[in-house]
């Protein structure tokens, strides 16, 4: 019988977390995760990815849940401080994106 190696299914490149091989990163994973999304309904949404991979990354992430949740909270916090070119150039887009954020993290809560 063969010895089977374990896969690994996220990548830690450019300060931030990936599915391996493909350019998705594990917070969109983890966001759906969080909305209550199913992997199947996540691999709907993400049709690069197959199911194997959208369960390699949620087992990750709650293998690591605190050390994602402040990475993921730090990754808010530098955008958040980032400047918003839609601020000044389309102010009532911009008020919609924020007030869906806030909407987003209330269901979150």
């Amino acid at each position: 019988m063969p010895v089977l190696v374990p896969k690994s299914y996220i990548a830690y490149q450019n300060n931030a977390y990936w599915v391996e091989g493909t350019r998705i990163s594990l917070d969109s994973i983890v966001y759906a995760f969080q909305k209550g999304m199913s992997p199947e309904s996540i691999v709907q949404s993400f049709p690069l990815l197959t199911l194997e991979q959208v369960y390699g990354a949620i087992a990750f992430y709650l293998a690591d849940r605190a050390e994602i949740d402040a990475y993921l909270a730090a990754e808010e916090t530098a955008f958040d401080a980032m400047p918003q070119p839609l601020q000044t150039t389309a102010p009532a887009l911009y008020d919609k994106l924020m007030a869906a954020k806030a909407a987003r993290q209330q269901v979150g809560s």
